[in-house]
């Protein structure tokens, strides 16, 4: 149903604000000490893995100063907001993020999520590990690498890598 193995190595210096990093922890457990990880659900947090710091916060109000990461993530976390909140989320990590920081977004696209719910399998390979799994969301929303681009431009980042296969997109924008 999607993209083969998505792999991910450790490229990303400094310090990463990982939005929605509950749940399996991918970018955690790549990144570990250089990683804070928010999510608005306790019970994400307490799911993922330790060696990196979990916090308890709304995307859509990021308790940091600005310019306060190097990197901001969003691992298939988009798709759990709806368009307002997406909107709201990327601003506030275009605000923390220090000026030339990197946002990379990873996530996919959703033509409809109602009544019937949307799921995606992921199967991410990190350096020592292979994780599968399955994110499901229900909301009447759509997002696709062309909703995300424009809420980004209008955030004020600069997109300069976008990876799509149809199904799934990988972006990387930049504080200019």
């Amino acid at each position: 149903m999607g993209m083969e193995m998505l792999e991910l190595t450790k490229e990303i210096k400094g310090k990463i604000l990982d939005i929605g990093g509950g749940g399996e922890g991918i970018i955690g457990r790549l990144y570990r000490w250089q990683v804070t990880a928010i999510d608005n659900r306790k019970e994400e947090l307490d799911e993922a893995p330790n060696g990196f710091e979990k916090i308890l916060m709304d995307a859509t109000e990021l308790q940091y100063a600005e310019n306060a990461f190097d990197n901001v993530t969003f691992f298939y976390s988009l798709m759990f907001m709806n368009e307002k909140d997406q909107q709201i989320a990327l601003r506030e990590a275009a605000r923390v993020v220090k000026e030339n920081g990197e946002i990379h977004i990873w996530d996919c696209k959703i033509d409809t999520a109602y009544p019937q719910p949307f799921c995606i399998d992921v199967d991410v390979k990190l350096p020592d590990e292979k994780i599968h799994t399955t994110y499901g969301v229900g909301k009447c929303d759509t997002q696709s690498e062309q909703s995300i681009r424009k809420m980004c431009e209008n955030a004020g980042l600069e997109v300069e890598t976008v990876e799509a296969d149809g199904k799934q997109f990988y972006m990387k924008c930049k504080k200019v």
